[in-house]
């Protein structure tokens, strides 16, 4: 794990806790806020703010991790990087949300509003990953 993956990882990690607060903290707010009884109390929320960060810190440098296995892209890396976050989507929010629909009463309508708005931020980070490819060794920008 070289200067280059800690770079390409925690620009991932601060723009997935930044799209994680724009989805849950602003887009999802008023769904959560009516269903307030399910969750922490605000004070009891904020005390477990290390356990949000460690999530983000886990999916971001996990994502980069994984994305530096991927061969470097033939074509287009948008599209590479595109479907990289469709499949971690897969593979994580989209079950997720669905078992969480199915194990509390959480409406049919927040469970496609969070799967939406997580496939587009993993999507985003997916391409975010293409962008910054962490496959090369160097810091400067690869020739065009």
């Amino acid at each position: 794990m070289d200067k280059r993956f800690w770079i390409c990882g925690f620009t991932v990690v601060a723009t997935a806790l930044a799209l994680g607060f724009i989805v849950h903290g602003l887009l999802l707010r008023a769904d959560y806020l009516a269903l307030a009884h399910l969750f922490r109390s605000q004070a009891d929320a904020n005390a477990q703010v290390g356990w949000i960060l460690l999530a983000y810190a886990s999916l971001g440098l996990g994502m980069t991790w994984l994305y530096r296995w991927l061969p470097p892209p033939a074509r287009s890396k948008r599209w590479q990087g595109a479907r990289f976050g469709l499949a971690i989507a897969l593979v994580s929010f989209v079950p997720w949300h669905l078992l969480a629909h199915a194990g509390q009463p959480f409406p049919l309508a927040l469970t496609i509003k969070q799967i939406g708005f997580d496939l587009v931020a993993m999507l985003l980070l997916g391409m975010l990953l293409a962008w910054l490819q962490p496959h090369r060794r160097e810091l400067a920008p690869a020739p065009i």
